[in-house]
C-alpha cells in the first residue's frame, strides 16, 4: 500500500544524506527570468493569494507535497542522479516558472531559461534521527514565491535508499506527485541501465494549459450555461457552499494546523464486490463513494439532500497526462436522496449527479465567484473553502505496479487547515481513506465519528445485498 498522512509522520531509516538544490548560480540567474505572459491557472492564483495574505503566519502556510519511495540499492550513482533531476526539471515546465505579486496586485509570472536550470548535489552526512530529516526537508524547500520551491533528496544505507522529492502544492496535483515518482525513476534508470525502454511520453506545457483555461474562461458572463448552473445549485444550498455535517471546533483567534487520519475501506476483492454492486444497480465505483457519503451523512445530520465537491483532473490530451502539473478542477456532486435509505436506489442517482458535475470541468468556480457583483446575495468570497471527497483509481497510474515493492509515500506538511478534505484511493492492494482536518478535540471526534459512520456505510454495500 501507499503511505498517506503528514509529514510528521514519515519515518525514514537512519542513512547519509544527499539533497539536490539549485545551484547558487542557477538561483540568482533564475531571479532575472523575465516575465511571461501566460497567467497563473485559476487554481494557483486562488493559492498565491492566500499564500500572500497569510506570509506572516509563524509557520509555512503553503502546501508542500512530499513523495517518498525505498530502492533496494546503497550504492547510488550520484552524477546520474544530478542528470535525471535537471532533466525531470526540464521536462516539465511548471518548474522554470516563479510569481510574484506587481503592481496593483497582479500576478506575474517569470519563465527561467531552460539553460539556467542547475540542480546539484549536497552532502548533509549521516543521520540517525527522522525528525531531523523531516526538519530538513522543510526548512530547505522554499515557499511558492521562491522560483526553488522544490527540493530531492535520498537517504543511504547499506542495501537500501530512501528517495524523495519536496514540492510546493503550486506545481503539482494528487496525479502529479505520482507521476513524478515515476518519472523521475525512470530518467535515473535511463542514465544507469542502458536497455532501459523509452516509455516516457512527450509532456504537455503547463503554460500553454494556464493560457488555454484563462482564454476560455474569459470569456465567460454570469449567463453563460455552466455559471448559471453553479449558480444555482449555490442557491439550492442555501446560498452556500457545503459544509462538513458536525462541528470542528475551529477558533477564529489563532490558525488551525493539520491533523490526520488514514484508515483501510477495502482489501481488493472485497472492493471489488463493491464495484459490483454499483454496476449492478448502473453506477460504477465513484457513484458508489458518493452514495456511501450521502448516505452517512443522512444518519448523521438527517439531511434528505447531498451536495458536495470533489477534485477532478483537467488533464484532456496524453501530452497533458504525462505533465506534472496542477491541472485540477472542483466540481459539484449534488443529488436529492427523498425518503430511500438503501444504497442500490441511491447510486443510480449519486453517479449521474457525478457525471452531470463532469460537464463543468471547463467552468472555474474561481471564475463564477469572480464574475459575482459587489451585491450579490450568496455567501461566497475569495479565498474560499469548502469540505472536498476526491477519488482515484490508483491502479490507472503510471508504474502502479511498483506501489508497494518501492514502499512510496505520499506525505503533506501540517499547514493551516479549515475544512475536512477526503481521499479515497484505491490501490491494486486495497482501498484507503485519508482525512486532512483541523487539529482540535471537538474536530478529532467528529471526524473519528464521521469516519465510523462512513465505514459501517461501505461495509455494508460490499456485502452485495441487493435491497
Amino acid at each position: 500500500m501507499v503511505a498517506f498522512g503528514l509529514i510528521d509522520e514519515w519515518d525514514p531509516a537512519p542513512g547519509r544524506l544527499t539533497g539536490w538544490v539549485a545551484s547558487p548560480e542557477s538561483a540568482a540567474r533564475a531571479r532575472l527570468a523575465p516575465v511571461h505572459p501566460a497567467p497563473p491557472s485559476h487554481q494557483q492564483e486562488q493559492y498565491l493569494r492566500l499564500a500572500a495574505q497569510h506570509a506572516a503566519a509563524e509557520f509555512r502556510y503553503s502546501g508542500l507535497c512530499l513523495v517518498t519511495a525505498e530502492i533496494p540499492t546503497g550504492d547510488l550513482d550520484r552524477a546520474a542522479m544530478t542528470r535525471a533531476v535537471n532533466a525531470f526539471l526540464l521536462r516539465h515546465d511548471t518548474f522554470r516558472t516563479w510569481f510574484r505579486l506587481g503592481s496593483g496586485g497582479a500576478l506575474e509570472r517569470h519563465l527561467v531559461p531552460e539553460s539556467d536550470v542547475d540542480f546539484v548535489p549536497v552532502e548533509y552526512g549521516w543521520v540517525d534521527d527522522p525528525a531531523t530529516v523531516r526538519d530538513h526537508v522543510q526548512k530547505t524547500t522554499p515557499g511558492p514565491f521562491d522560483w526553488d520551491c522544490f527540493t530531492f533528496g535520498v537517504i543511504e544505507r547499506e542495501g537500501s535508499t530512501t528517495l524523495y522529492l519536496a514540492v510546493d502544492h503550486l506545481h503539482t496535483d494528487g496525479f502529479g506527485q505520482y507521476l513524478s515518482g515515476f518519472d523521475l525513476a525512470l530518467l535515473y534508470a535511463h542514465e544507469v541501465w542502458d536497455e532501459t525502454p523509452e516509455t516516457l511520453h512527450p509532456a504537455a506545457r503547463y503554460v500553454d494549459y494556464c493560457t488555454a483555461e484563462r482564454a476560455y474562461t474569459d470569456r465567460m458572463s454570469l449567463t453563460s450555461p455552466g455559471v448559471r448552473k453553479w449558480l444555482e445549485l449555490i442557491r439550492g444550498n442555501g446560498g452556500t457552499l457545503p459544509s462538513f455535517p458536525l462541528d470542528l471546533g475551529r477558533r477564529t483567534d489563532i490558525y488551525n494546523r493539520s491533523a490526520h487520519r488514514t484508515v483501510t475501506l477495502f482489501d481488493e476483492d472485497t472492493a471489488a464486490r463493491f464495484e459490483r454492486r454499483c454496476r449492478a444497480n448502473g453506477a460504477e465505483f465513484v457513484g458508489g463513494v458518493f452514495a456511501a457519503v450521502a448516505l452517512a451523512e443522512r444518519e448523521i445530520a438527517d439531511s434528505d439532500y447531498y451536495f458536495g465537491m470533489t477534485p477532478v483532473t483537467t488533464r484532456s490530451t496524453a501530452a497533458e497526462r504525462a505533465s506534472v502539473g496542477w491541472y485540477v478542477t472542483l466540481l459539484p456532486v449534488a443529488f436529492p436522496l427523498g425518503l430511500s435509505t438503501s444504497f442500490d436506489r441511491i447510486v443510480k442517482r449519486a453517479q449521474h449527479a457525478y457525471e452531470n458535475g463532469l460537464r463543468l470541468t471547463t467552468t472555474s468556480f474561481q471564475r463564477v465567484v469572480e464574475l459575482l457583483p459587489a451585491d450579490t446575495d450568496l455567501d461566497l468570497n475569495p479565498g474560499w473553502a469548502c469540505p472536498m471527497i476526491s477519488y482515484v483509481d490508483a491502479r490507472e497510474l503510471p508504474g502502479n505496479e511498483f506501489f508497494d515493492m518501492a514502499s512510496c509515500g505520499l506525505y503533506t506538511n501540517r499547514a493551516a487547515s479549515e475544512q475536512v478534505l477526503i481521499w479515497i484511493n484505491r490501490l491494486a492492494t486495497g482501498t484507503t481513506l485519508s482525512v486532512i482536518h483541523p487539529d482540535t478535540p471537538v474536530a478529532h471526534d467528529s471526524v473519528a465519528r464521521y469516519v465510523t459512520r462512513l465505514e459501517a456505510v461501505f461495509a455494508a454495500a460490499a456485502r452485495e445485498q441487493q435491497s
